[in-house]
């Protein structure tokens, strides 16, 4: 049974899936031990899963791009052949306006453009309406962060491959791996991740937690909508938030316990400042969200790929 101090820590490891177990005692107010004992049973029962999450932008997918679509006949089909396409990152039947959604994520605007006429034409469905996000406000499982520019060697794609199988892998098992010393492999990952390349998170099994619920909704504002959208980022239940263009000046998803914790979360956002129009979707069933299982775990770019087999067969271990 998971209680409040659970769910705190499941929330810190969230924003830092690195985080040492005395940082997460610090802010639980228990011991390293019990906090330790309680991370490893979170993770035991399946709760979470830490794993590093590739920046998009460092695999040339900077653009996102949601997409409602309007189908003939049953759903269940389009939604599945929704979920087999690369760019496709989410992809759910509804409940709404429009029977299913799905997030896109693509190099530019021309390949936005050319993979919705893909899906346009696609059996059953009769139309596409895009929401061309500008600005990602809140991502609970990816994170909102800013990519700098840096330089990524053979290694350091040695040492996210590793983060993306287990995100709190110690600095002595993943200098082991890839054959670094302690102190190198620990620098080049804190370089990594300062850097906005990989961020280390845990990712929420909902239906172990109790978090069943889930809500998508776009708004359309007064005024500035990043700035609307800054303040509602920082609600309770609110999961991920982006600006941008098209029906809605801001989409997002809302995730609770039970419905009426989504409703007041729902309730909470239609009274917020600056917010004119709200119309939510429910989520019926989700055929697709990248961020989980090792199937969604982003490829590393094929120059990178290269690069590593060449690597590993310099060092006689094949990569």
């Amino acid at each position: 049974m998971l209680d409040v101090v659970d769910a705190a820590l499941m929330r810190a490891l969230q924003g830092d899936g690195r985080a040492t177990y005395q940082a997460l005692a610090d802010g639980v107010g228990l011991s390293r031990t019990a906090v330790r004992a309680r991370v490893r049973r979170l993770l035991a029962v399946g709760a979470i899963r830490i794993v590093g999450v590739l920046h998009a932008g460092v695999l040339g997918m900077e653009v996102l791009g949601h997409v409602s679509f309007r189908i003939s006949g049953p759903v269940r089909p389009v939604v599945q052949e929704l979920a087999a396409r690369d760019a496709v990152t989410f992809a759910a039947q509804t409940a709404g306006r429009f029977p299913a959604v799905a997030h896109l994520r693509v190099r530019d605007d021309a390949a936005l453009a050319k993979e919705l006429a893909e899906l346009r034409s696609l059996p059953g469905v009769l139309g596409a309406e895009v929401f061309r996000a500008e600005t990602v406000v809140r991502d609970s499982c990816n994170g909102a962060r800013t990519l700098r520019e840096v330089s990524i060697d053979p290694l350091d794609w040695r040492l996210v491959r590793h983060l993306q199988r287990d995100g709190r892998a110690s600095y002595a098992e993943l200098a082991r791996q890839v054959g670094l010393s302690q102190a190198a492999a620990r620098s080049r990952v804190v370089r990594l991740i300062d850097a906005g390349v990989v961020h280390v998170t845990a990712l929420v099994e909902p239906s172990v937690v109790g978090a069943n619920e889930q809500l998508g909704f776009g708004l359309r504002c007064k005024g500035d909508a990043t700035a609307v959208a800054m303040r509602l980022g920082g609600l309770t239940g609110v999961s991920f938030l982006t600006t941008g263009f098209g029906r809605y000046d801001i989409v997002g998803s809302a995730t609770a316990a039970d419905r009426p914790a989504l409703v007041e979360a729902i309730e909470t956002i239609r009274s917020s400042s600056g917010v004119t129009y709200v119309e939510t979707w429910e989520h019926l069933a989700v055929a697709k969200e990248r961020h989980r299982g090792d199937n969604g775990v982003p490829p590393v770019p094929a120059e990178a790929e290269r690069e590593l087999v060449a690597f590993g067969e310099r060092r006689g271990d094949g990569g």
